[in-house]
């Protein structure tokens, strides 16, 4: 019996938290109920920020990303008049602070017992370390939900999420042999931390910086001539696995023209890890909303490019959707990750769940 779930997201970009819910049993989707998001206090962003790579307050940090994701539970039910009971359970990502699969480790700050104590709720949670442990990549782990939704669409078909890091979904059909799944390398993460070394913003809104720069062409192909490009799925990466280094002598909008140009470059590649040729490429996460680096997409992959809204989708929604369905998965026991989404051996169950 599908059940209503909150799904909460944390992501490489540090925006803040994604609420959503959605009606699923971790196999089917119903209705979708709704959704917000929650901008990171800066401070506490930074401190946040301060803990990647797996130093800094961590402690601590994992205590206040905590009470931040129950007060984001919170104020969305009282924002929309929901009680506890309306709520089956809730699925919990965390915030990713390491991520070293080639050394089994992944590492996913926020603590489940924590959040179930304070919002009275069944909580999953640790959606990734049994994936890593078994050997495969923890991420990307969304691709079972990308195919739940993406029933009675046209395909081979590619689904694009374009956050701190980017990562790619190709579906072919049903069944999980009909997936494929990787990180396609940069997403936002190194554009948002030029624009902030140069105290142009956090991001770069509506690609105005990027759009008034040059691409500096062969730097950009310096960039893409990086081994991970050419290596076969699975992959993934940590946010921090490319950066803006390489851009440093370039001015800001030539860097950030050259950053966004790498970004849709290293996406379009993926397009060699396929199976067969996708005929529609769908485009989620915060880079959907980058005028610049939608163009710079769509004129290398030569087919359709559109934001998943063009399909009904929410681009604002989607990752914490996935892991209200994926939460339901933990409760059933049902896998969270196939051979051909992040290279686990056997398909794989996993996460923690407490009880309230």
């Amino acid at each position: 019996m599908q059940q209503w779930t909150v799904g909460l997201m944390s992501g490489t970009s540090l925006d803040g938290i994604d609420v959503a819910m959605i009606e699923t049993d971790g196999v089917g989707i119903g209705a979708r109920g709704p959704r917000a998001t929650y901008p990171y206090d800066p401070a506490l962003r930074d401190r946040l920020r301060a803990c990647l790579g797996g130093q800094g307050p961590i402690a601590e940090v994992e205590a206040e990303i905590t009470d931040a994701h129950a007060a984001a539970v919170r104020d969305l039910m009282t924002r929309h008049g929901l009680t506890r009971d309306r709520i089956d359970m809730i699925g919990f990502h965390g915030h990713t602070i390491l991520h070293r699969p080639d050394q089994r480790r992944t590492w996913q700050i926020g603590d489940g017992r924590r959040l179930s104590a304070l919002l009275d709720r069944p909580v999953a949670w640790d959606f990734r370390s049994a994936d890593v442990a078994a050997g495969g990549q923890g991420a990307p782990f969304v691709p079972l939900y990308h195919q739940a939704l993406a029933a009675g669409l046209d395909r081979p078909l590619a689904v694009v999420n374009i956050g701190g890091v980017a990562n790619v979904t190709w579906i072919g059909g049903d069944g999980p042999d009909a997936l494929a799944a990787f990180d396609t390398g940069p997403g936002n993460a190194p554009l948002d931390d030029w624009l902030r070394r140069h105290d142009a913003g956090s991001f770069d809104r509506d690609g105005a910086v990027s759009a008034a720069g040059r691409v500096d062409r062969a730097l950009l192909a310096r960039l893409l001539d990086n081994p991970f490009f050419g290596r076969r799925p699975p992959k993934s990466l940590d946010r921090d696995d490319f950066r803006f280094d390489a851009v440093a002598a370039l001015n800001l909008a030539d860097g950030a023209a050259t950053l966004a140009a790498f970004t849709a470059a290293s996406i379009a590649r993926a397009a060699d890890h396929f199976p067969a040729a996708a005929r529609r490429w769908l485009v989620t996460g915060g880079g959907r909303h980058n005028p610049t680096l939608m163009r710079e997409l769509a004129a290398r992959v030569g087919v359709e490019v559109a934001p998943v809204e063009a399909v009904g989708w929410d681009g604002d929604a989607l990752e914490a959707e996935a892991f209200a369905f994926l939460a339901q998965r933990v409760r059933r026991g049902l896998p969270l990750s196939v051979p051909s989404t992040t290279g686990v051996p056997e398909p794989i169950a996993g996460g923690q769940l407490h009880a309230a």
